[in-house]
């Protein structure tokens, strides 16, 4: 399968998991571009799309509700797969809580979706953020989990080649 992998990302955590979660997908066979979610034009030609977005203030961040809106409807079309990188995170598995996750991840209704544990580094931080982040409590440090993020960009894959196989 020609698969997109698109990504949003403040400070680059989220980036990097696409990254990883692209090269299982390659690793498996699949032809994968990997897009940063305000650069892509098109999605014409692909057989499947995986979007990851940072998680702020318990929604997706703006370039990846932009991109939702603008190919909403050619996405309903197309084998979808999401994730979530955040420090607090949203629910595992289907989507069922709008008001957490924000409506976009409802409005596509992905064939699976998966949240992981993100990176907190204050320098990096606007003023704006790192006073949010203390006042919710979160911690430095780099939480995300390479093992399960890989084992689920193979899950992926071995769905993808379902999808293909239908």
């Amino acid at each position: 399968m020609k698969i997109l992998v698109v990504w949003a990302s403040r400070h680059g955590a989220t980036a990097e998991v696409a990254e990883a979660v692209a090269e299982e997908l390659t690793n498996a066979g699949h032809d994968v571009t990997v897009e940063e979610a305000c650069k892509v034009a098109s999605i014409e030609g692909y057989d499947g799309l995986v979007l990851g977005s940072a998680v702020y203030m318990t929604q997706w961040v703006d370039d990846m509700r932009r991109f939702v809106n603008k190919f909403h409807d050619e996405l309903l079309d197309l084998p979808l797969w999401a994730f979530s990188v955040g420090l607090s995170g949203v629910p595992k598995g289907n989507v069922q809580d709008p008001v957490r996750v924000g409506p976009v991840l409802l409005r596509i209704n992905p064939r699976d979706h998966k949240t992981f544990a993100g990176r907190l580094r204050p320098r990096e931080l606007t003023l704006r953020e790192r006073s949010i982040a203390r006042l919710g409590g979160a911690v430095e440090g780099d939480f995300r989990d390479w093992d399960d993020i890989r084992d689920w960009a193979r899950s992926v894959a071995k769905d993808m080649e379902k999808v293909s196989s239908s």
